[in-house]
């Protein structure tokens, strides 16, 4: 695999049929936890798993391990992230979101060597922004000729 990366891991509500293709294993979220050296944050945002990054999951992380969030900052208890960065309870993280966002330039949070906090740019990409606007255009299309959009919102 490519970075060296030993095995993937993942969670969620269920087994994903495409992960057979990476491959990856499904493990429950305290596994993830616990065996991770990254763990990459990649869910919506609901009301079931609003502050699931908090301090006690960081208590089951690895000393060494990066926290990335590129979701919603919701999802991350940013209290927590702070003491767990600030004690070295965890390594690292890296946020492309916050909550609220922007980040207030005083938040603690920014003050830290081992955070780093982006303004939400992690698809500005150009072959990511490429994709988007002709996603677009071919949503308008479609709706000036009273067909189906392929990216509707139901």
């Amino acid at each position: 695999m490519p970075f060296g990366v030993a095995k993937i891991v993942y969670c969620g509500h269920a087994v994903k049929p495409e992960a057979s293709q990476i491959p990856a294993e499904f493990v429950k979220f305290d596994q993830l936890m616990m065996t991770s050296d990254f763990v990459i944050v990649c869910c919506a945002q609901t009301k079931e798993n609003t502050g699931l990054l908090n301090v006690e999951a960081f208590k089951k992380m690895k000393r060494s391990a990066v926290l990335i969030n590129t979701s919603r900052g919701g999802l991350v208890n940013q209290n927590d992230l702070y003491d767990a960065l600030k004690s070295g309870q965890i390594w690292g993280a890296g946020l492309d979101v916050t909550s609220p966002e922007p980040l207030p330039t005083d938040h603690p949070l920014l003050t830290l060597d081992n955070c780093v906090v982006l303004p939400h740019i992690g698809s500005a990409t150009l072959d990511a922004r490429n994709a988007m606007s002709a996603l677009c255009a071919r949503n308008i299309i479609e709706a000036l000729h009273g067909r189906p959009m392929p990216a509707q919102i139901k």
